[in-house]
């Protein structure tokens, strides 16, 4: 007699702790190899990309080394590295009255060029982004002096401005502005400004299309809100525009440094840093000391010199931005 449901012949029987059996184990070494696996995945992509790195760092580390060991050594005019000098390149180079001068004008260059690129730039970049006709031929134009080499611009202004037959003069003198041909080049009042104003006009491509990637990420509708509050455009602007495209002022800042800071085609091209020194930055100083004057040792110490300067720049500017963000962010919670 039975006292249940029969179980047909062949059917398992179930197995646990509800059951009073024993666990069936016989997935746990599944488990644990995916477990294993998913540990060791991260693995993979670091073996990718180690040979990139190892190029990479070979890349930038070789010519710091090399120039590091030049600095440190007397070289001759055809690179044969001498006898160890110590740091006599850098005392050479500190005490030269025109690498002092040289000094200067890069901190003035670089201050002007990239602070008037800025200004100009947001809203050469906020008309842009609105919707008009012709917009698509607007952004061309000012983007296509970007696509033409640094150098050959430089060619061309430096015959825009030239004494006799220059565009500038040729043009002032028929509107009745001057009375006579200006020496715009060989002046050493007017020769550095105009250099400062054409590195403002090739740089403002590069940063007008920066802040242009920014202002597309910015949502309309938060612009729809705010005129239905009553905002002008004025407060829009302040309040709503320029925090949102802050992150990519900073990014066009930062960028725009450490490419003017080491712009060597616009001085080199319109003056060769004359007239008397008094147009040289370090690039065009360091050029003159290793190619003409055939101090390479020197003309190192000076290369490490302005990466030292720009090192000691990028660390700090970002460390400042990452302050002032954490500061906002307090402020805001």
């Amino acid at each position: 007699m039975t006292t249940g449901p029969l179980r047909q012949s062949g059917q398992p029987q179930p197995t646990g702790p509800a059951t009073g059996g024993t666990p069936d184990r016989t997935r746990e070494p599944t488990r644990m190899s995916r477990s294993n696996r998913a540990v060791a995945t991260p693995r993979a992509p670091w073996l990718l990309i180690v040979p990139s790195l190892v190029l990479a760092l070979f890349i930038i580390s070789y010519p710091i080394f090399n120039i590091v060991y030049q600095s440190l050594h007397e070289v001759s005019r055809f690179g044969q590295i001498r006898d160890f000098s110590g740091l006599q390149n850098f005392y050479n180079v500190l005490g030269d009255p025109v690498f002092m001068s040289a000094l200067k004008n890069t901190l003035i260059w670089t201050f002007f060029v990239v602070s008037g690129t800025v200004l100009i730039s947001v809203p050469v970049a906020l008309v842009l982004n609105q919707d008009f006709y012709g917009r698509g031929i607007a952004r061309t134009i000012v983007m296509l002096p970007w696509s033409v080499s640094l150098t050959m611009t430089a060619v061309v202004w430096r015959w825009s401005f030239n004494d006799d037959y220059g565009m500038v003069n040729v043009t002032l003198q028929r509107l009745g502005l001057i009375a006579g041909p200006i020496h715009w080049l060989a002046t050493p009042e007017y020769a550095f400004p105009v250099e400062i104003c054409v590195g403002i006009l090739v740089s403002i491509p590069f940063t007008t299309t920066i802040l242009l990637g920014g202002l597309s990420s910015v949502p309309g509708d938060i612009y729809e809100a705010a005129r239905i509050d009553g905002a002008s455009a004025w407060q829009q602007f302040r309040q709503l525009t320029l925090p949102l495209l802050k992150p990519f002022i900073n990014m066009a800042i930062l960028l725009n440094v450490i490419y003017v800071f080491n712009s060597f085609p616009i001085i080199w091209v319109m003056t060769q840093g004359g007239p008397d020194n008094s147009t040289h930055i370090l690039v065009t100083y360091l050029y003159e000391l290793g190619f003409r004057l055939g101090r390479p040792g020197e003309a190192a110490a000076v290369s490490l010199v302005m990466l030292v300067i720009l090192f000691a720049f990028s660390v700090a500017y970002l460390k400042l931005q990452a302050k002032r963000g954490g500061n906002a962010e307090g402020d805001l919670a």
